[in-house]
């Protein structure tokens, strides 16, 4: 019988999935170093406001909004290593950008509002090939393994990233962060540049015609086992993951702490989303009762974490909120993968992506403007009363569809599979 943790890491054994998780590694920890900073700066800018806080999220997220079907068009289209070392240039283009506007001083708010759009415009085009290159560079029977595996890595990024953006905003300041990011993308790069093209195992692109967003559109509108679990991805996402404003405002207003504090509750969150993708890397295929429960257990954690009447155990309940929302997530992830055709691979993930970041620019500023007017407990009570409930709306729909009873999806079999 297979062991557990040789289970948990069998990507790892393909020569080019190890090069892309290592410099997956180091260029995702000084992307969530820039994260933090980026945040920081915007509340220095700003005074505090939620409200800009929110915009700033929301304006890197919008893109997917507006152009996500057309970026995993773009994936389908052409070969996506190629397409990842050009937009990796870019992002880390950008990155060095904000640096020194903010090492010469003359930063102001709109600057980083112009750049965190710039930065979601190339994303339209990279998180969807990121998404589909792993089954090129491990295989469809490999495939749920380096899902999770990549979801590790950025966790174990979000654990690293605002760690040492603590100590580097405390020792050399906000714009060095910024600057050892934009370093960070030579490491993906590099591990792009020395794969063995051979051992990859490419799609054939999809060729250039019309109608090719439409027809990924009807082939998602056809299948209920792809559109019932993104309709709960888009609730979750929109109105429950919005730890980047949340933590921020948590940490600042109702616990009033420094930068470091907010790097620790930022890191001890995706310690527990750590966890829970390590457990979704020993799963083969997830189920859609999985999604359903694990989705109502991240919705009732978040509203118990907004109780939370100090700043200790309010860190202490991130972490099995994490491990909830990340064992969703991959989950949902690998399942919309695995049901989809090759060639239509990339423009169903352009639409999971739509669904799962693109309400990100109406949920962050409503999230802000919720912590403004009346607390950021309330903006993280509603996000997990919402994320609860559509879970349960799901499950409803689900157990119609499929003809089964709606408790078959809430049994403790179900909740077992949590550690299976």
């Amino acid at each position: 019988m297979e062991k557990a943790h040789t289970r948990i890491f069998s990507s790892l054994r393909i020569r080019n999935y190890r090069l892309y998780a290592a410099g997956q590694v180091i260029s995702n920890t000084g992307t969530w170093m820039q994260r933090v900073a980026q945040d920081w700066l915007v509340l220095e800018l700003t005074h505090g406001s939620g409200t800009a806080l929110g915009i700033a999220t929301g304006l890197q997220f919008l893109p997917l909004l507006l152009f996500s079907l057309w970026g995993g068009a773009i994936a389908d289209r052409y070969a996506k290593r190629r397409i990842l070392m050009t937009t990796q240039a870019i992002m880390g283009g950008l990155a060095l950008i904000l640096g020194v506007l903010s090492l010469t001083g003359v930063v102001q708010i709109w600057h980083v509002y112009v750049l965190a759009f710039a930065l979601g415009l190339v994303t339209v085009v990279d998180n969807p090939t990121r998404q589909t290159f792993a089954v090129e560079m491990v295989g469809r029977a490999d495939m749920p393994n380096a899902i999770a595996l990549n979801s590790a890595i950025f966790n174990l990024a979000r654990i690293l990233g605002p760690a040492v953006a603590g100590v580097v905003i405390s020792l050399a300041g906000t714009p060095i962060a910024f600057v050892v990011n934009a370093g960070s993308y030579a490491a993906v790069l590099a591990g792009l540049a020395l794969m063995r093209p051979a051992e990859l195992r490419p799609v054939e692109p999809a060729p250039r015609a019309k109608g090719q967003v439409r027809e990924g559109l009807a082939y998602v509108k056809a299948r209920p086992s792809l559109w019932m679990p993104m309709l709960l991805i888009f609730f979750v996402a929109t109105f429950g993951m919005n730890f980047q404003v949340t933590t921020a405002l948590m940490s600042r207003e109702v616990f009033h702490t420094g930068a470091g504090a907010f790097g620790v509750a930022s890191a001890t969150f995706a310690a527990g989303a750590l966890a829970g993708a390590l457990l979704a890397a020993r799963r083969r295929r997830p189920s859609a009762g999985l999604l359903v429960v694990t989705a109502a257990i991240f919705g009732v954690l978040e509203a118990v974490t907004a109780l939370m009447p100090g700043y200790w155990p309010f860190l202490v309940l991130l972490v099995p909120t994490g491990l909830a929302l990340l064992t969703f997530t991959t989950a949902a992830n690998s399942a919309t993968q695995l049901g989809t055709a090759p060639e239509m691979r990339g423009r169903v993930m352009g639409l999971y992506l739509l669904v799962f970041l693109g309400g990100t620019p109406l949920g962050a500023p409503l999230v802000g403007w919720v912590a403004e007017q009346f607390g950021p407990r309330v903006s993280l009570l509603a996000g997990g009363g919402v994320s609860a409930l559509a879970a349960v709306a799901v499950a409803a729909m689900l157990s119609r569809s499929h003809r089964v009873r709606m408790r078959d999806y809430l049994r403790p079999k179900m909740l077992a599979r949590l550690v299976a």
